[in-house]
């Protein structure tokens, strides 16, 4: 399996995934900013004054697909598919993020719901994992109402950006699961 293209415009039941482009980071990096946003995102560091989240979350490689999310032609967030392309261990990633003013709408339940049918129908993946913090309430209601499954924590899995570790919760979903 090849990695893949450029990311192709998505058409969910109410957002519109399409690929990112120059003039988007600055607002990206507005939402990451937002308090609801960089609780669990990273906003400013204060062990790293140079880090920026619009560009880190921008920063990958040559296996993940990274989309802007429209809500009415403005940009509402971002999600993102990190692949496994290795035959015997095939499988996709995904993220995201939403701005405070789209939160709670299922905007997020829609922009993943569209971004896992691409992954199984046109990219051939059997399976997709997310792995929020554990206290990420609102996140994995979402998460849960496309299909995915609750497999374990992971305890101190990340750091967040007070600095300390925080649990995430590993879910997966297979393809015959997708609400």
């Amino acid at each position: 399996m090849t990695p893949p293209s450029p990311a192709p415009t998505l058409r969910g039941d109410r957002v519109l995934l399409r690929p990112v482009r120059d003039g988007d980071v600055d607002r990206l990096r507005e939402i990451l900013l937002e308090p609801s946003v960089a609780r669990w995102w990273g906003g400013p560091r204060p062990d790293d004054p140079e880090f920026d989240a619009a560009l880190d979350w921008l920063d990958g490689d040559e296996t993940d697909t990274t989309w802007v999310i429209e809500v009415d032609g403005a940009i509402a967030g971002s999600i993102q598919a990190a692949e496994e392309l290795e035959r015997d261990y095939r499988h996709a990633g995904l993220d995201l993020f939403l701005s405070s003013a789209y939160q709670g709408q299922g905007l997020g339940t829609d922009a993943i719901r569209t971004a896992a049918r691409w992954l199984f129908e046109v990219r051939g993946h059997h399976r997709l994992t997310i792995d929020p913090s554990a206290a990420n309430e609102r996140a994995i209601r979402a998460y849960v109402r496309v299909g995915f499954r609750p497999i374990g924590i992971q305890r101190q899995y990340e750091r967040g950006p007070d600095g300390t570790w925080h649990d995430g919760l590993l879910l997966d979903l297979l393809a015959g699961e997708l609400r």
